[in-house]
């Protein structure tokens, strides 16, 4: 089976191709300039953001009471939709609401280097003067530290990602006016993705590249939604073209190559609908012109079989009778289908009652044959009357010949939304599956043969195909499982 890939995924597959390639662009710019980890959403600007805010709520707690750290942090969570905690870097908590921190951010408080502490001199002259309650420049001994912990000592700001998210940024804290300042982080837990990025300041490029996402998806989608509706229209007629509708048209309002195709399309439209008319003329011509000879003929074979004595003249002018009736019954199926393909856009549509249409039907081609008929009263469609009884009498025609024997033949009717349809089962042995397609076509017949004892020549599903095409509807055949044949007419409903 072939896979189907319409033309509009695959340009929207190029598309998000395009953005892909874009997007890979752009990390590889982020990788080259500090990586694509949490660590890197805190590089750069967006870093020196958060670090300014720790810092400015840093300079506005030092010195104050514990109640009002509390209130200061308190206010900030409510200003930046995060929470706020200050822990000192040997451990305790210095401000905010109380919290059992995850071991990997408790893991991130580390004590600065000895080296960090100057020997003596005023407060501020080194990074940081010291533990707390402990004397300026005599640090306690560095306890052993575990791996990493030496690499995040000397971490500015950074952030991780441990039951949620933790901004750790490294603030120097000083409890009172004249006490030594302790080193210490400050923590900030925000509550979701967004709020993390709001935080970090990077909303607006979210949002800018959002736009550029949506910007270059309705720039491209015109082209799209322009190119795949004019291959529709394309498809849609060319389909009616390939089912005999020659007088249908694609609309030319394109200027480029598509529609050129469009108008090439209608070219040859009009040439097939010129070519297969004045075929369907001249066969009706021919037709009509044989009439009349071929009625002389019966005529002067029966006036030669009345006066034939002799036996063995009389079972020749018997022969040449028959031949006679068989040329007479051709050229009347030529006059019917060429009639119902030239009154094709002449058909006068009007309300059809189904049941005594399909009752008269059933009674002219099956007297003797079991046919069983459900049509539901007052069933009614939209059709020229005359062609669509000749259609139903040629499709009971054809199942009392190819299946009478076989079992009762079933003619239904029903309605499904704005749509009726009639059809015609038998129990025959149907059609080979590759003669489904071409059954309809004039003169074709699944047989090889086309002899007296199977049939006609080919045009009785031809004017069935005509004449409905006529009304508006449309003809379906298909084999039944395990065996027989189906003929289904869809016609507009009254």
């Amino acid at each position: 089976m072939k896979i189907s890939f319409p033309l509009s995924l695959k340009i929207s597959l190029w598309l998000l191709l395009n953005l892909l390639v874009l997007g890979a662009v752009g990390g590889g710019f982020l990788l080259g300039h500090g990586g694509l980890g949490w660590n890197a959403l805190m590089s750069g600007a967006a870093g020196d953001h958060v670090q300014a805010i720790g810092e400015t709520l840093v300079g506005e707690i030092n010195g104050t009471r514990p109640a009002e750290r509390e209130a200061i942090l308190a206010r900030a969570g409510r200003e930046y939709g995060a929470e706020f905690y200050l822990f000192s870097n040997y451990g305790p908590q210095l401000a905010g609401a109380k919290v059992e921190l995850p071991a990997t951010v408790r893991g991130q408080l580390v004590p600065p280097r000895p080296e960090n502490f100057p020997p003596d001199g005023p407060p501020g002259a080194g990074a940081f003067d010291g533990p707390p309650g402990g004397r300026r420049g005599a640090p306690p001994p560095p306890p052993t530290e575990p791996p990493g912990r030496a690499e995040a000592r000397g971490r500015g700001h950074f952030l991780l990602n441990d039951h949620g998210y933790w901004i750790g940024l490294r603030v120097p804290f000083m409890p009172g006016e004249y006490e030594p300042r302790v080193p210490a982080t400050m923590f900030i837990h925000p509550p979701s993705s967004w709020a993390l990025l709001r935080l970090l300041d990077v909303q607006p490029w979210l949002l800018a590249g959002v736009g550029v996402l949506g910007f270059s998806i309705l720039f491209w989608l015109p082209l799209v939604r322009g190119i795949t509706r004019s291959l529709g229209q394309l498809t849609v007629a060319t389909g009616k073209i390939a089912d005999g509708e020659f007088q249908t048209r694609v609309p030319a309002t394109r200027r480029d190559e598509l529609g050129q195709l469009g108008e090439s399309v209608n070219q040859m439209a009009g040439r097939l609908d010129t070519l297969v008319n004045g075929q369907k003329r001249f066969l009706a011509d021919v037709a009509h012109e044989l009439g009349s000879p071929i009625g002389r003929l019966q005529v002067a074979v029966e006036i030669l079989e009345t006066r034939a004595t002799d036996p063995a003249l009389q079972a020749q002018v018997a022969d040449v009778r028959e031949e006679v009736q068989q040329m007479s019954a051709l050229v009347n199926e030529l006059l019917a289908f060429t009639k119902a393909g030239l009154r094709a856009r002449s058909a006068e549509l009007a309300v059809v009652e189904l049941s005594p249409l399909v009752t008269q039907a059933v009674a002219r081609e099956a007297a003797t044959a079991r046919v069983t008929t459900e049509i539901p009263a007052g069933l009614a469609a939209r059709a020229d009357a005359p062609l669509l009884a000749r259609a139903i009498g040629n499709l009971v025609r054809n199942a009392v010949r190819y299946a009478g024997d076989a079992g009762p033949i079933h003619v239904s009717a029903r309605r499904e939304d704005s749509r009726v349809f009639i059809a015609i089962e038998d129990l025959g042995p149907g059609v080979p599956p590759e003669a489904l397609a071409r059954l309809g076509e004039p003169f074709y017949r699944p047989e090889a043969a086309r002899t007296r004892e199977t049939g006609g020549v080919g045009l009785g599903l031809a004017i069935v195909h005509s004449s409905i095409a006529a009304c508006g509807g449309e003809v379906r055949f298909a084999n039944r499982t395990p065996r027989g044949f189906l003929a289904e007419v869809a016609l507009a409903i009254a």
